[in-house]
């Protein structure tokens, strides 16, 4: 048996995916910080070990099959398995994004990396998860992908601005997410969806008014369940999200 649980965050090397990181380490975990920019990846793993974190360099553009498969062969090699896969990469596309207006192709960009990366990645270390005791995947969601809120009362204030792009995307994921439960359903593999709330990031120009610690706190304790939590839900700290 392994002496420490691993875990893979995607787009770890700043904000929601640095605190989760950082927040698995500091359970024990040993974590595998996944992102594209060698310097800011190189930096954020000495930032972490700094901590006491057992945290490690994974090179990894999730729009790109070969630094996909070089990721999970780079995990294989390393002989630490694979416990808990957290997609946390993402991306906006920027602004604005009305649906009359915008340019197809930032849609095309957007669903690449946060749905076709999710699925990349955990098609490819899949294999790794499936020989975990307690495997995990949490996919990082968002509130603005809801249907039911979209379609409900609050407008602006409720799910954002209209964004074609970004919004329908998370729809996407969580409808992805739901596919992957129904194919894994008796595997002992939990996939679940967080919402880490409106955090101050890059992402929106720092405009959040969440923390990117108190962001990465629904991503920690969906990696984190128990054998027989929940599986297939959409989660934000005040609760159950509705699809």
């Amino acid at each position: 048996m392994r002496e420490k649980r691993t875990a893979l965050v995607t787009g770890a090397n700043k904000g929601i995916g640095y605190e989760i990181a950082a927040g698995l380490g500091a359970l024990g975990w040993s974590v595998g910080v996944g992102a594209r920019d060698e310097a800011r990846r190189e930096a954020a793993v000495a930032r972490l070990q700094e901590a006491g974190v057992d945290a490690f360099g994974v090179p990894l553009d999730v729009t790109d099959d070969g630094s996909v498969t070089a990721a999970a062969r780079l995990l294989e090699e390393r002989g630490g398995g694979l416990d808990a896969l957290v997609n946390n990469a993402g991306i906006t596309g920027g602004g604005p994004q009305q649906p009359s207006t915008v340019d197809p192709a930032v849609i095309r960009a957007v669903v690449e990396t946060n749905v076709i990366g999710v699925v990349r990645v955990t098609n490819a270390v899949l294999p790794l998860l499936r020989r975990s005791a307690s495997p995990r995947i949490v996919n990082v969601s968002s509130t603005v992908g809801s249907l039911t809120r979209q379609s409900g009362p609050g407008g602006e204030a409720a799910v954002g601005p209209v964004a074609a792009a970004y919004s329908p995307s998370k729809t996407f994921l969580n409808a992805v997410t739901l596919q992957y439960v129904r194919e894994l359903a008796g595997t002992g593999i939990l996939v679940n969806c967080a919402c880490p709330g409106y955090v101050a990031t890059d992402l929106n120009g720092f405009r959040g008014v969440r923390t990117p610690e108190q962001g990465a706190a629904t991503a920690i304790r969906l990696a984190t369940l128990p054998d027989g939590g929940p599986t297939g839900g959409f989660f934000e700290d005040a609760g159950v999200v509705p699809w």
